[in-house]
């Protein structure tokens, strides 16, 4: 289903002159959708389905010419699409990239369903996406995968193949689906010690406008495990900071660069995010502000707020990076959510009649002692975590105090965490830390000082540093988050494992650990 076709034609001089609509006589040299297909934010009457066309994605403009394009689209209630049940013609935009978003709706809630797209006479492959359950509906089950932080040249993606094979109700994106580094035949190693060089490298310099972000994204998704993963279940995508720039928060960028030119970097870099994730209309971002935090609601077992912890924090305290706690963390006026997305967060929180309560976002909610070493006697904290916001951490737990049925999944530590979090002695939820895909290379089962760390943080319950993703299944009683990991990632393919199972009773905060 994967296979590129070439195509071989000459379009009609008239036709790429003359302004309008470019219509299926004039064919493509080569197979128009070289990026793949993919649905996200599924609802229970239907879900969006998107493609961009990139017959040469690596070239200026996809390799497209600079004209609006007709492209139709057909989703069916059989992978044989013998019973159409929706279809229609959208118009593929070059101010967009020639990508398109269309929702579709008018479907049956919790089942399956097959979309496929056709352009200039060429035929996608085919997709799979499955609707969620109707509000308020008797759900006893629900499976759904967690993934993010894709770097390219630290390795293949071959987990996504694994994914791709999993049954699920959909995967949560956590972010860092690109990173914006340029391409280099060595650079600098995670953890120091001299040079590494990438087993895959990118194209294009550092990105600062939109034409290198769409070059990056169309390098990432020309990978046929990502193309896999997404042809086989709907995503629900989030963005951390590789999106954009690394560590960046609201109007701050990491680097530091001067507000004004790092908005304009910004807006680049969101729109090339929209132009390339399958999200609604109501996601996409306008002068690099948007809305991007939402709600999905799993029938009456499980309610996912999906939320924003990059553009709406006040900077990282102590100047960034790994440090000694300073004055900083304790500001009575730092934010995380911003107060918008705090207070829509915590209606929704005590307005909630799901079974669980599920926070999916991006950075560690943990404040975890960072040192790994007996002889180090000062603290260490991630400044870009939550432990370097305590004011605004403590009223988020203390929000989760007395549910007995919150789940926190985040990602951005390249690592496997299971840990409780606790306020005020009291612990009011259980934190999943989701590796990467690929990000920190091949890894191993514990870094070094591994045990000297879980000695200084007793709320972790499991440390692992392969890469992977996480299986959530879920029922009324207990959630269990299965920590699915890779032998390798410096190697096309690779084997899965099931590392260990954290599970959690409903209404018992805390998870216990099965399968080490």
């Amino acid at each position: 289903m994967l296979s590129r076709r070439l195509f071989v034609a000459a379009a009609p001089l008239g036709l790429i002159a003359a302004p309008g609509i470019l219509r299926a006589q004039s064919l493509f040299r080569t197979f128009p959708f070289a990026l793949g297909i993919a649905s996200g934010d599924p609802a229970p009457d239907g879900f969006v389905i998107w493609t961009r066309l990139a017959p040469d994605p690596l070239e200026a403009h996809g390799g497209m010419v600079m004209v609006p394009m007709e492209v139709t689209w057909d989703v069916a209630s059989d992978d044989r699409f013998a019973t159409i049940v929706a279809n229609g013609t959208v118009v593929a935009r070059p101010e967009m990239a020639h990508a398109v978003h269309v929702e579709v709706g008018g479907l049956q809630p919790n089942r399956p369903y097959w979309y496929r797209f056709s352009a200039g006479g060429e035929r996608s492959f085919s997709g799979k996406a499955r609707t969620l359950p109707a509000v308020g509906a008797t759900v006893n089950r629900l499976k759904f995968g967690v993934v993010g932080c894709q770097n390219y040249e630290d390795g293949y993606f071959g987990a996504y193949n694994h994914l791709a094979r999993e049954e699920l109700d959909f995967v949560f994106h956590y972010g860092d689906y690109i990173y914006e580094y340029r391409g280099s035949p060595t650079r600098a190693n995670y953890f120091g010690g001299g040079l590494q060089v990438p087993v895959r490298q990118h194209v294009g310099q550092m990105l600062y406008d939109v034409a290198d972000y769409r070059r990056r994204y169309a390098q990432y998704k020309s990978d046929t495990d990502l193309q896999r993963a997404h042809a086989a279940h709907s995503f629900f995508p989030t963005f951390d900071d590789h999106e954009i720039e690394n560590n960046w928060v609201a109007g701050v960028s990491g680097s530091r660069s001067p507000a004004d030119a790092f908005e304009l970097r910004r807006a680049a870099a969101l729109q090339a995010w929209y132009e390339h994730m399958p999200v609604r209309k109501a996601n996409m971002p306008r002068f690099g502000s948007g809305r991007f935090h939402r709600t999905a609601r799993f029938g009456n077992l499980a309610e996912i707020q999906l939320l924003d912890t990059r553009s709406y924090r006040t900077d990282q305290p102590c100047d960034d990076g790994f440090k000694p706690l300073c004055d900083g963390v304790r500001d009575t006026n730092a934010q995380v959510l911003g107060a918008e997305q705090e207070a829509w967060l915590a209606k929704n929180l005590s307005g909630n009649q799901a079974r669980w309560n599920c926070l999916a976002q991006q950075i560690m909610m943990m404040s975890l002692d960072r040192r790994r070493a007996a002889n180090e006697d000062t603290r260490i904290a991630n400044m870009d975590s939550w432990a370097a916001y305590e004011v605004p951490r403590q009223r988020m737990l203390a929000r989760m105090s007395g549910l007995g049925n919150v789940v926190v999944l985040t990602g951005d530590e390249h690592q496997n965490f299971v840990g409780d979090l606790v306020h005020r002695d009291r612990l009011v939820g259980t934190e999943i830390v989701s590796t990467s895909i690929s990000s920190g290379g091949d890894g191993s089962d514990l870094r070094a000082g591994s045990d000297q760390f879980m000695q200084f943080n007793p709320e972790l319950k499991f440390v692992n540093d392969q890469r992977g993703y996480v299986v959530c299944e879920v029922t009324p009683d207990a959630w269990l988050s299965h920590i699915q990991v890779v032998d390798k990632v410096t190697t096309p393919t690779n084997s899965l494992k099931r590392r260990a199972t954290a599970e959690i009773a409903h209404g018992v905060p805390g998870a216990r650990m099965t399968g080490i």
